[in-house]
């Protein structure tokens, strides 16, 4: 009966496997097939000339250097904001605690809102202060939806810690700075890695937060207080057009943010392997 139900799941875990993996190669192969033929460099490296939308000349280059820029921004400013936020509840309070939980649980709560809800509200803030459509706009507003992200992936890996290793540092006198810096962070680095690299490629991905924020430009970004072009727009509003050629290119840029975004995940894979020899199991 034992081996019936482990070959059972076994079974379903492999096919899970494989719907995964179909579904990830059926999703890069069908953008590839569509855009590749106004797949070029010239597409990637120049940007939209006039009417670019309209089928004339140019390429993505201002959207994917404003998508790059944005998220990696938001990227840091939502990792300032979960360091200190984890590591308190982690180390300044018991992990266990009502108060750690509860914060928890508010986060979780940030994790589920829609990003048009985070968009919504940065676009109210910027109607009451009467800040123009800018990419600093964008920027704070898309770090409050990877916030939650990364202070919970961040959480996660604190708490896998032995809590030995945090009795043993008590017991030789360390505070809970030194605790924090010599023991926590060391222990938890490769999982504070991947926390911000899948951070950054879900800021990479994001359009509804910067749709309300950014709006759009067909420039270079150049300036904190401008208008600025991301991808996934970018990919909306080519595939919006009635012109198949501008459609090509929508489903070739599409192609570049599928990249972009394995890229980020294979190099947060290869970070977490080299810098786990450190950690104690």
């Amino acid at each position: 009966m034992k081996k019936i139900e482990e070959s059972i799941f076994k079974f379903l875990m492999v096919s899970s496997l494989v719907l995964l993996i179909m579904a990830l190669l059926s999703i890069t192969i069908a953008v590839f097939v569509k855009g590749y033929n106004a797949l070029s460099l010239k597409m990637i490296f120049t940007t939209p000339k006039g009417g670019y939308y309209l089928g004339k000349e140019g390429g993505i280059l201002n959207a994917i250097l404003g998508s790059i820029i944005i998220a990696l921004s938001a990227t840091i400013l939502s990792f300032i904001y979960s360091f200190f936020i984890v590591f308190y509840i982690n180390v300044y309070r018991y992990s266990k605690s009502n108060f750690s939980k509860s914060v928890r649980f508010l986060l979780d709560l940030l994790w589920g809102i829609p990003s048009i809800v985070y968009g919504a509200f940065g676009f109210a803030i910027m109607l009451i202060f009467k800040i123009p459509a800018s990419m600093i706009a964008g920027i704070i507003t898309l770090s409050f939806v990877i916030l939650p992200i990364m202070a919970r992936t961040m959480d996660e890996t604190l708490r896998m810690i032995p809590f030995e290793l945090k009795q043993v540092g008590f017991s030789l006198g360390a505070t809970r700075l030194e605790i924090s810096y010599k023991i926590m962070l060391r222990q938890s680095l490769p999982g504070i890695l991947t926390a911000i690299l899948l951070s950054f490629g879900r800021g990479l991905g994001d359009a509804a937060s910067v749709l309300m924020t950014c709006s759009f430009s067909d420039s270079l970004p150049t300036s904190l207080l401008k208008p600025v072009a991301t991808l996934p727009l970018s990919v909306f509003f080519q595939l919006s057009t009635p012109f198949k050629e501008v459609q090509e290119r929508g489903y070739a840029s599409a192609f570049v943010l599928t990249f972009l975004m394995l890229f980020v995940s294979l190099i947060a894979r290869l970070c977490t392997k080299s810098l786990s020899k450190n950690v104690v199991k």
